[in-house]
């Protein structure tokens, strides 16, 4: 046997390195992103949701823990723009519509009334009222709406 000196070995991290190092000067970007593309399909292969719900509230909690609500308030913004870019006003009211459905399956009468309640209270003391509607035009003020709504909740799903 040949007798090794401990003083010249190179450790994993150092091996890693110069290995990943020396990879990245012969391979460009569509190498990373082939391989990155045949590790995910291989990756969705071998796993099952579960898995992917595992990983993405890691994630989650991760970020949360290194990032405030700035960050947050930013990417929302950003997604916000981005979907607003991609979409017409149908999707808007095809979300809208499915969000009402699912909340109206979710909550029960006394959520209405108290939201109708609010609306109307908000509306009276000046808040958000951009329709406080005096000009005769027919129309209902926000407060007179969310009294009514409330009130019609609470006689239609007694």
């Amino acid at each position: 046997m040949a007798n090794r000196k401990d003083d010249n070995k190179m450790s994993r991290e150092e091996a890693g390195r110069k290995g990943g190092e020396a990879t990245s000067q012969n391979h460009d970007q569509n190498f990373y992103e082939e391989i990155g593309q045949k590790g995910g399909e291989t990756t969705s292969q071998n796993h099952d949701q579960e898995f992917y719900e595992e990983i993405g509230q890691k994630g989650g909690e991760a970020t949360s823990e290194s990032h405030d609500k700035e960050f947050y308030e930013e990417i929302g913004s950003k997604g916000g723009e981005a979907t607003s870019q991609n979409h017409d006003q149908d999707f808007y009211k095809e979300i809208g519509q499915k969000g009402g459905e699912a909340t109206s399956e979710s909550h029960g009468k006394e959520f209405y009334e108290e939201i109708g309640q609010k609306g109307g209270e908000n509306s009276h003391s000046g808040g958000n009222n951009n329709s406080g509607n005096n000009s005769g035009d027919g129309k209902m003020s926000r407060e007179e709406a969310g009294r009514k709504g409330g009130e019609n909740s609470s006689r239609g799903n007694s």
